[in-house]
């Protein structure tokens, strides 16, 4: 069994990537959503955009961290299939069939902004890689299209879909385009990107920060207030992670230091009620929590672990005492229990180490070499080989 941090980046790197990459690839263009039990995938099921955006992103993150030259291959064909997604300019379907075509069910037509959030990732990350005029109009028409068909003009909110139904806005769409915004910058130098990052950050602090825990409430209502009881106490900790690691991206980006004060209240929140304090999981990061501290749900998906880890990297780059070792134990426990005797890896267990949901879902890689990416950058292990494909 692998013991320590930098061995488990060395085997990811060294042969799982390729592994899973090789298995996922469908003849039929993109990637399959999941891999069973068995690591084989459901050749029945369609494919949804959000894997497929979120590929994108993994592959030309990789690509432009190892300079792979085979990797920007295969990135060059996902790029491509996403094709199959577009329903006019700018918006993109939520799901097709395995081999692009339409499935011909009115829910599969839906542009929801979540999934459209990803497509700005994975393309500002892959017009890197490989840059184009025909890749830039793409991604000026999907932030048109989610400033004008899915955003409220009084609110400012993104809407959940272009469906035309009325439903309470969520947070999570406003995270990952305020994701995308950054990534964006990085890519391009454009100032023009942390412009719309601080006017995402805004609105969302705004509606969704919880001045009184400390913490990022998941939804509101129609009329955007908090959801009632239970429901509007509850507490993903993962995001309260992923929003403070974004707050200090920005702050780092934008040289603006006022940032950080909200960062560490998200922070204080998560370390305070966000982890397992004892156990075969001890220090693993719960699914959900309530505002008072209460653990309202002792299960342990995989992508919260990776969002727990990337900000301990930051934290660990800005000095923190043990935030580094935190990180590294933690990265091994992920290795540990989500990965080991199962051929890849599966998404919850519960608190005993079992798991609960055993699909190999292949949007979760995203987190993945996000979270190994960042600790790398923070020296906690090995940079990411030169070469990653045979």
């Amino acid at each position: 069994m692998i013991k320590d941090a930098h061995s488990w980046s060395e085997w990811f790197w060294g042969s799982f990537f390729a592994d899973w990459l090789a298995r996922v690839q469908d003849d039929q263009g993109g990637v399959f959503d999941a891999l069973d039990v068995e690591g084989k995938p459901d050749t029945s099921s369609g494919k949804t955009l959000l894997s497929q955006a979120r590929t994108l992103f993994t592959l030309s993150h990789v690509a432009l961290l190892s300079g792979d030259q085979a990797l920007v291959g295969i990135a060059r064909k996902q790029a491509k299939f996403l094709e199959n997604f577009r329903k006019s300019p700018g918006l993109y379907r939520c799901k097709v069939n395995r081999n692009g075509s339409l499935t011909g069910n009115s829910e599969d037509e839906v542009a929801r902004s979540y999934d459209q959030t990803f497509v700005i990732l994975g393309l500002v990350t892959w017009n890197k890689v490989s840059p184009s005029n025909e890749v830039r109009t793409l991604i000026n028409e999907c932030w048109k299209a989610l400033k004008t068909d899915l955003t409220d003009p009084a609110s400012g909110l993104l809407l959940n879909d272009d469906s035309g139904i009325k439903s309470g806005p969520a947070q999570n769409p406003h995270m990952h385009l305020y994701e995308a915004c950054l990534q964006a910058f990085r890519m391009t130098q454009d100032a023009m990107w942390l412009t719309h990052a601080a006017d995402l950050r805004k609105v969302g602090l705004r509606y969704f920060m919880d001045e009184s825990s400390g913490s990022i409430t998941e939804f509101l209502t129609s009329d955007l207030e908090p959801l009632e009881g239970a429901a509007g106490q509850r507490r993903e900790v993962g995001h309260q992670c992923e929003w403070a690691w974004l707050l200090l991206e920005e702050a780092d980006l934008a040289k603006d230091t006022s940032l950080i004060s909200a960062a560490e209240r998200l922070i204080a929140f998560a370390d305070k009620h966000g982890f397992a304090q004892d156990g075969d999981l001890k220090g693993a990061v719960f699914d959900a929590v309530s505002t008072s501290g209460l653990t309202v749900e002792d299960r342990f998906l995989l992508w919260p672990q990776t969002e727990a880890i990337k900000i301990l990297s930051t934290r660990h780059k800005a000095g923190e005492p043990f935030a580094g070792d935190r990180a590294q134990r933690l990265l091994c426990l992920v290795f540990a229990g989500w990965f080991a005797n199962r051929p890849y890896f599966c998404n919850q267990l519960d608190i005993g180490g079992n798991s609960l949901w055993d699909e190999t879902l292949t949007r979760l890689m995203y987190h993945l070499v996000l979270a190994l990416s960042e600790g790398s950058k923070a020296g906690l292990w090995p940079d990411v080989p030169a070469k990653i494909l045979d």
